[in-house]
């Protein structure tokens, strides 16, 4: 996802994990959500399977090898990682959730961001003629991979409940998406945002990090822009990343910059042991808040 501080910022903002792979990386680097391009249902490798509690974060030999290389590494670790294909955040789909809500027509429409994109399956997801997507990336080599996503007509999301979503993306959606390489900490768009995503790039950060996280997240919205979170991993497991989250670290560091819960419900999409470990969250700020 990206550094952070020439340590902690810059890679602050590089970070994701894999449905199967629970891994969020570290520390100085904070990264981005990477998701492969597939144009077929994705493989329930053992990946997947073997990331089903807490104690995996700790003891998942893939983890603990992308741990430690992002802990050597102060900076582009996360770049590392792609190169050494340590991708553990890459569940090879967009999330379900983000295509359910696309699909029903719940999402805001207008400007929208997804910190830490990865491979950018999300982005492409949620792009549509009323609605243009940016992807915030700090690795070369998944913005490469997150601009290929674009030429993918069609992949499927399995929700792995025996049920099966289909997204079908044109060619011309492309029209709609753009990928950037930028510390999320440091970058400044020239447009603000009317919906700002956020999945496994808040808990990729260091928890001092995470006021930071939400002054940017306020900068970027726009005063009646909304914020959706999919908090996740909610856990009792020590260090990271991932770093455990709660729904009372979200409102700890969101409230004073006037952000309110409009709901937070379980993410019954959820994939596989990433169930009963995610809420959904949907944040705007205050009336009040937003003349400021």
């Amino acid at each position: 996802m990206r550094t952070v501080s020439r340590g902690l910022i810059s890679n602050a903002l590089r970070f994701s994990f894999s449905i199967p792979n629970i891994l969020q990386l570290p520390i100085s680097s904070v990264r981005t959500r990477s998701f492969g391009i597939r144009a077929t249902k994705p493989k329930m490798g053992k990946n997947r399977e073997e990331v089903g509690n807490d104690n995996v974060i700790k003891s998942h030999p893939r983890v603990n090898k992308l741990q430690q290389l992002m802990h050597i590494e102060s900076s582009g670790g996360w770049e590392k990682c792609w190169e050494k294909g340590l991708t553990l955040w890459d569940i090879g789909q967009p999330t379900p959730i983000i295509v359910h809500l696309h699909q029903s027509g719940a999402l805001p429409k207008g400007r929208a961001l997804v910190p830490g994109c990865g491979t950018g399956y999300d982005v492409v997801a949620m792009a549509s003629t009323e609605r243009y997507v940016v992807g915030l990336e700090i690795s070369d080599i998944a913005i490469k991979k997150a601009e290929e996503v674009t030429t993918v007509c069609k992949f499927q999301v399995s929700t792995y409940r025996d049920v099966e979503m289909q997204l079908s993306s044109s060619l011309p959606n492309a029209k709609f998406v753009s990928f950037l390489k930028a510390d999320f900490f440091t970058w400044c768009p020239t447009e603000l945002f009317d919906l700002i995503f956020d999945y496994t790039f808040f808990c990729a950060i260091e928890p001092e990090m995470r006021a930071a996280w939400a002054q940017k997240i306020k900068d970027f919205l726009k005063p009646d822009g909304e914020l959706i979170t999919l908090m996740f991993p909610i856990s009792d497991h020590v260090g990271g990343p991932p770093y455990k989250v709660s729904v009372s670290d979200y409102e700890e560091v969101l409230q004073p910059m006037g952000f309110q819960a409009i709901s937070i419900v379980d993410n019954k999409l959820a994939i596989g042991p990433r169930k009963g470990r995610e809420k959904l969250g949907r944040w705007k700020r205050s009336v009040r808040h937003s003349l400021l």
